[in-house]
């Protein structure tokens, strides 16, 4: 592939669309998910989602390395470095197959003590025990579909991911009809039949991902590189991915107490906050495309110690974001009422989600900022730092003031909503004066080696 097609593959539009095209079509399809989950009782959604919630924080375990990877993949291709790329890919997937199938082992075994362990009511254990060792058991399956779409992604081809991100979905609703309604000849399976589909959908997708990776670099990958190690190269991933991992997982933890926060003012504030959550991310997810592929496209970038064209597609994707995601604000306000609409006929409930309508028009800028920025500093290894103010902004901003002008002072949901709205600024200020700063990319000008484990290698050396 010569260097004009090679730049033409990592060009923002191209990486960004079909992105887009996956997070929306995804986004949509978990929603008439829940609802036809929602057919079977409110106990199944309320497992589901608990469920759901404890599955995503364990994934952060996987994603530490699945994240740093894909970074690193983009920056070795972009220095012609292909082999050390192939290598990191495949260590990459072997090592979160290896921890989804520890996950999937506790999950399947140990199902009604983790559920009593996180405090789920008595009432809703014999469902858990279904769906957490059925579909938790196909953990495994989340690690490599993890590992398998990062890798590919960052190499330039973002609509692999996105063909079979779009199909498993649309499996996996047909299969949760047939299961749920006895629809095309199968038996109403209930909860256990949305674990099952869960499971097919999953395993279909890591198959056709795996053809995908397998042809994904220079020289086929085989059956013989499982073998494959490089102490060397797994540091590096490892350096770039745990703060990767301790970031998402700040993320996780602070809003997880922040829903706490909001049970503890009611119901009514809680299910406000649910139904603007699911109207938010139709908001932002195409800004979230574009800080995603961005992110692919300065790893190649500073790979290649084109670090000029680095630091100014940064604010490329961040102005085009943040014109998509100020519009996607504007329409979401003037459409609020018909939308909250849909989901409820309390009118307390949709007077609280069009104040925060409102709200939501600060909080999408600042939102945006972190997305673009932010993953600006992680395409060039920058992940300490977002890892710090993270710890500090969610722990003090989003989770700590929250608590006090919610629930101390009695400002309730819109105090928590204006602090979530602070902690955006806050970081994504931090993240401006840093990446105006240009540290990394100075490095790569003042002729640093692109990360600082580099080193001349006559080739890549393999521990068998």
């Amino acid at each position: 592939m010569n260097d004009r097609s090679q730049m033409n593959k990592f060009s923002l539009w191209l990486l960004a669309w079909p992105i887009f095209i996956e997070v929306f079509l995804q986004t949509l399809l978990g929603t008439v998910d829940t609802l036809m989950v929602s057919r079977i009782s409110d106990d199944a959604v309320a497992v589901v989602g608990f469920s759901n919630q404890l599955f995503n924080a364990l994934t952060t375990l996987f994603i530490t390395i699945a994240g740093g990877a894909g970074i690193l993949i983009a920056q070795k291709l972009g220095s012609k470095r292909s082999e050390e790329a192939r290598t990191i890919a495949i260590i990459a997937v072997k090592v979160s197959g290896m921890i989804g199938l520890a996950l999937s082992v506790l999950l399947y075994l140990e199902p009604h003590f983790i559920a009593r362990l996180l405090n789920l009511p008595e009432r809703l254990l014999p469902l858990s025990d279904t769906y957490i060792s059925i579909a938790g058991g196909g953990m495994v399956l989340t690690a490599l579909m993890a590992a398998l779409s990062t890798v590919i992604r960052n190499t330039g081809n973002t609509r692999g991911p996105m063909y079979t991100a779009v199909g498993i979905n649309i499996v996996h609703v047909l299969l949760n009809y047939a299961f749920i309604f006895g629809a095309f000849g199968f038996p109403q399976w209930g909860l256990t039949g949305v674990s099952i589909s869960t499971l097919v959908s999953r395993l279909l997708a890591v198959i056709l991902l795996f053809y995908m990776f397998i042809h994904s670099f220079e020289r086929k990958v085989g059956i013989a590189d499982i073998r494959l190690k490089d102490r060397k190269l797994f540091k590096e991933v490892l350096r770039i991915g745990w703060p990767l991992g301790v970031n998402m997982s700040c993320w996780v933890f602070s809003q997880l107490a922040i829903y706490t926060f909001l049970a503890v003012l009611g119901t009514k504030e809680l299910a406000a906050r649910t139904y603007m959550n699911t109207l938010e991310s139709f908001c932002f997810m195409l800004g979230y495309a574009f800080a995603l592929a961005v992110q692919i496209q300065i790893a190649h970038l500073y790979g290649a110690k084109r670090t000029k064209e680095a630091y100014q597609s940064a604010y490329k994707a961040l102005g085009i974001g943040l014109i998509v995601v100020s519009f996607n604000a504007l329409l979401l306000f003037l459409l609020g009422k018909q939308l909250l609409g849909l989901f409820t006929d309390d009118k307390e409930i949709v007077a609280m989600g069009i104040s925060l309508l409102a709200l939501n028009f600060l909080l999408q800028p600042g939102k945006m900022l972190n997305m673009a920025l932010g993953n600006a500093l992680n395409a060039v290894g920058d992940t300490r730092y977002m890892m710090i103010i993270s710890i500090v902004s969610m722990g003090i901003v989003a989770t700590g003031c929250s608590y006090v002008l919610g629930i101390h002072l009695g400002w309730g949901l819109i105090g928590i909503y204006c602090c979530m709205i602070a902690d955006e600024y806050v970081r994504g200020i931090l993240i401006l004066f840093r990446w105006k700063e240009r540290k990394y990319l100075r490095k790569v000008e003042d002729g640093s080696p692109v990360n600082h484990l580099d080193a001349p290698r006559g080739g890549v050396r393999l521990e068998v």
